[in-house]
């Protein structure tokens, strides 16, 4: 990729547009102990209990506002987080049936409407998002929740403190599956008179934040809730604001003009000018991955692996690593080289255009007869890092080997609701690949729920309709391992394949940039898409 066409979209990347009037609202203005964050997202998540706009919902408006069973451990910037209790204690597969998964629950937890926390609570909210003929089922937050827990069978409290979970089928997996799963307050719910809309203007649930106001597309506001369960989490701020700002440039100048104290992924160009005017820029590898998922319908060409081989090779990214400023990983795989489920791959991603060319011509495609797609991407969104130059990008050094780009550009909303449509539906307009970033910190999220061929929609996120036994195979086995090493050879055999069959387009692995002014404190960058706010001060 030539220099002058990294600068052109660089500059493309960097247009200012006008800063939201939200920015502008009486009682923005920054006081001790109040930290303002301009995130991606172009609305507030859903406040209800399972978010909405992917992983940055649930980083903003889902582990702030409400626990889990299981949480993440976000304590620490130098090891990769793992699963640590929530709202359960501990947790343990019979013996004898590996089906049947029991949590012992916390005791003395409440909710910020005081009410308390019990196993009854948690049969609500699964019957919330699983029970369609329960009073207080939610569509809305269903189409977020149920493919998270695809395992789940039935589930019962066994007392107030004990909870039993059956699966379908034995699944090593249900505590990451569990970590998803949000929970809002039942006695809550009943005295708003059991409307959702009203619940969501005032929402209850375990977490360390409590939401008392919020605009849709403007701001929300949050307070600490100090009877939090958790004392080490308790917020030491005294209010935390989310404003949405989606396009990066104006991020940026809403962090330069001190309308915000922090913003996330930050316009790449800016982060040397911003460095060297005082403000901190954090990043940290962390387990996310930028790909385009790929249809396998009938008729698509990534049908053919010399066509998904060739366009893995035909990417240059040094190049782009150069557009973010090198705030990137090359991706060589699903997920980083450095990760124990990487294993052995024996296809290489590397750049190489020339074979990309040879691959293009043995499968029947040439100057004459360019390979064409279209692929599905948004403006902004959740984990997208800079999505509309990194996709112009893309599109020109594909171009450079023979494959033409089209692209259908959506908001990141309507994108998730798309994904989840899956290939085949008319909503995606013929696309034949979609620009989805994952997250990829746990197995069942980082790999099942792609390509397993039962969860296809409406069933799960499968969006390429992909069916294969032998991968099919190799879950099952990866579902069966019950102990740490068992898990992760079979993970590094699940991995394999996806290299080895390119099954996706690989492009890079995100570092999580944040720049936030000096009076920002206390902040520890975790590997993990979500993040700690409860111990951070602004001066």
């Amino acid at each position: 990729m030539h220099i002058k066409k990294i600068q052109r979209l660089m500059a493309a990347a960097s247009i200012s547009l006008s800063v939201s009037a939200a920015l502008m609202a009486p009682g923005v203005a920054s006081a001790q102990g109040t930290l303002r964050i301009g995130m991606t997202l172009a609305d507030i998540p859903l406040t209800t209990g399972q978010t909405d706009q992917g992983g940055e919902g649930q980083r903003f408006m889902g582990y702030t506002v409400y626990d889990a069973l299981v949480n993440w451990d976000l304590t620490s910037a130098d090891k990769a987080s793992d699963l640590v209790p929530g709202l359960a204690t501990e947790w343990k597969v019979d013996d004898a049936d590996k089906t049947k998964w029991v949590f012992k629950l916390r005791q003395g937890a409440k909710f910020h409407d005081g009410s308390e926390f019990k196993a009854s609570a948690v049969v609500w909210n699964l019957d919330k998002l699983l029970n369609d003929k329960s009073p207080q089922y939610d569509p809305k937050q269903a189409a977020q929740g149920r493919s998270r827990i695809p395992a789940v069978a039935s589930y019962k409290a066994i007392d107030d403190y004990t909870l039993e979970v059956t699966t379908k089928e034995p699944d090593a997996f249900v505590p990451y599956q569990l970590a998803w799963i949000l929970i809002s307050s039942p006695a809550h719910w009943e005295a708003v008179g059991k409307d959702w809309n009203k619940f969501a203007l005032q929402p209850s649930g375990t977490g360390p934040w409590k939401l008392v106001s919020w605009t849709a597309r403007e701001r929300a506001e949050m307070v600490p809730f100090k009877e939090y369960w958790d004392e080490t989490r308790v917020p030491k701020l005294d209010k935390l604001v989310l404003v949405p700002i989606p396009e990066a440039a104006t991020r940026t100048s809403a962090l330069r003009s001190g309308q915000v104290d922090w913003i996330e992924a930050p316009a790449p160009d800016a982060i040397p000018s911003l460095k060297q005017a005082g403000f901190q820029i954090t990043s940290n590898g962390y387990p996310h991955n930028w790909t385009w998922h790929l249809s396998r319908v009938e008729g698509s060409p990534w049908n053919d692996i010399r066509v998904r081989k060739a366009a893995n090779l035909a990417v240059d990214r040094d190049g782009l690593s150069e557009l973010l400023g090198g705030m990137m990983v090359p991706a060589k795989g699903h997920v980083l080289p450095s990760s124990q489920w990487f294993g052995k791959p024996q296809f290489d991603i590397t750049y190489d255009p020339e074979k990309a060319k040879e691959l293009l011509a043995e499968a029947g495609y040439g100057p004459d007869k360019p390979v064409t797609v279209k692929v599905l991407i948004s403006a902004s969104g959740s984990g997208q890092m800079q999505p509309l130059p990194m996709n112009e990008y893309i599109q020109q050094t594909l171009g450079e080997v023979g494959i033409k780009v089209d692209f259908e550009v959506v908001e990141w909303n309507t994108m998730v609701n798309l994904w989840r449509a899956g290939a085949k539906s008319d909503q995606v307009k013929g696309a034949n690949a979609i620009n989805f970033t994952y997250f990829i910190q746990d197995p069942f999220t980082g790999f099942i729920r792609h390509l397993d061929s039962k969860l296809t929609a409406p069933n799960g996120t499968n969006w390429g309709w992909y069916n294969d036994p032998e991968m099919d195979a190799l879950f099952q086995k990866a579902k069966n391992a019950f102990t740490p090493a068992e898990q992760t050879k079979a993970l590094q055999e699940v991995h394999e394949k996806f290299v080895n069959d390119a099954l996706f387009l690989y492009v890079t692995h995100d570092v999580a940039p944040r720049a936030m002014t000096s009076k920002v404190k206390g902040f520890v960058q975790a590997q993990n898409w979500y993040q700690n706010f409860s111990s951070i001060t602004v001066e």
